[in-house]
């Protein structure tokens, strides 16, 4: 008997008490953000003083404006254009926007010009209504005295770039 006793000491297991609970995992896949080109910038014509630089400033509704040297023709403006893209994803999400922070070379044969001081409206921040909204983006035009004629062109594209926030 004393042996059954001892066997049984040993053999008890301890009995704790246990929950367990469960969860499911999920993942929901949003519609890619992305952005096309629609319209490239277009400072239009512009003239300089021979003594005196200048800058247009392209606003993003494609207004411009003059300082300095640079003018405006009254009657023969060019084509005039910020330039605009548009910017789809999910609906009622916000992204932010980058523009480019370093000044662009255009060139018109060795003759150089930059642009500058990007701005966009919507600025910074946008939101897509209804899953899509128009982008638009201008500039700074920085002309020297006495640039030469030609129609300056960017050789490589300049980026907007458009992310999710």
């Amino acid at each position: 008997m004393a042996a059954l006793l001892l066997a049984s000491a040993f053999s008890t297991a301890n009995v704790y008490a246990q929950e367990t609970a469960s969860a499911t995992a999920t993942a929901t896949i949003v519609t890619p953000i992305s952005i096309t080109k629609d319209v490239d910038m277009n400072f239009g014509n512009v003239a300089v003083q021979s003594t005196a630089g200048g800058t247009v400033v392209l606003s993003p509704a494609g207004v411009r404006t003059v300082t300095g040297g640079a003018t405006l023709p009254s009657t023969a403006t060019g084509t005039v254009t910020a330039a605009s893209f548009t910017v789809t994803g999910t609906g009622n999400y916000t992204y932010s926007i980058t523009l480019p922070s370093t000044a662009l070379t255009i060139t018109s044969g060795s003759n150089t010009m930059t642009v500058t001081n990007f701005v966009s409206n919507p600025s910074g921040v946008g939101q897509l209504s209804s899953g899509t909204q128009t982008l638009t983006v201008g500039a700074t035009l920085n002309v020297s005295a006495a640039q030469p004629a030609g129609t300056y062109v960017s050789g490589t594209p300049f980026d907007v770039t458009v992310n999710y926030n």
